[in-house]
């Protein structure tokens, strides 16, 4: 083939070549913005949700913070929980607690007459038997009640059945004597029974009824 001829083909091939070459840089390059492109969006909504997800621990933080440490002061009122209960300061209520005031007066008043019944008792025995130098029946019969009022005074105080002879100390000789000491020492409870204030367990008073119990069976055993 001529040069002449041949020149023109080959300087179309390479045009040919030329634009083929372009087109596919041109085409490598907007696929690798294209893949650019994706990657920065992909990033950016990675550190969108990431300051979201910081912002929304912070104002959590805060919140918590912000909150006051100290606690209001309780209401007295709620601490037995009288306030809560519909029945506080109801008229049953009052009611009551007046008839349980009323129930422990009437103990105490009926603890008080023992005492006082135990002391004329003592006082009765002690008159008869300076009378007549012995007891009869009927002195028997209140010696018997005279232990009886004094066991229940004790117990009442606090006390326990635990006495015997053996716990009364200088124990008179002569019956008369006796008597007269067993006057002495129920006039003594009576007075500490009055003397002590309800609800209130006296040791005098448990002492006192003790001994009293002891003397009292000590001269019923001697009076058989």
């Amino acid at each position: 083939m001529p040069l002449s001829k041949i020149e023109p083909v080959q300087h179309r091939i390479n045009l040919e070549r030329g634009l083929v070459f372009s087109y596919d840089c041109s085409r490598n390059y907007e696929m690798s913005l294209l893949l650019h492109c994706r990657r920065t969006r992909s990033w950016a909504r990675r550190g969108l949700l990431l300051g979201v997800l910081v912002l929304a621990f912070t104002a959590s933080a805060y919140s918590q913070s912000a909150q006051p440490t100290s606690t209001p002061p309780s209401d007295p009122m709620t601490k037995d929980g009288s306030k809560d209960d519909p029945r506080f300061g109801s008229p049953e209520a009052e009611m009551r607690s007046k008839l349980a005031i009323k129930d422990e007066k009437k103990k105490y008043d009926e603890h008080v007459a023992r005492a006082k019944e135990v002391s004329q008792i003592a006082l009765q025995l002690s008159q008869n038997y300076e009378t007549r130098k012995s007891f009869n029946n009927d002195d028997a019969k209140k010696l018997e009640r005279l232990e009886k009022l004094t066991k229940r005074i004790r117990n009442d105080a606090g006390g326990a059945d635990a006495v015997s002879d053996a716990d009364v100390k200088d124990i008179p000789a002569e019956m008369l004597d006796r008597i007269k000491k067993l006057a002495s020492m129920a006039d003594e409870l009576q007075k500490l029974v009055e003397n002590t204030p309800r609800n209130v367990i006296s040791a005098a008073v448990i002492d006192q009824a003790n001994k009293l119990v002891g003397l009292i069976q000590h001269v019923r055993s001697s009076s058989r």
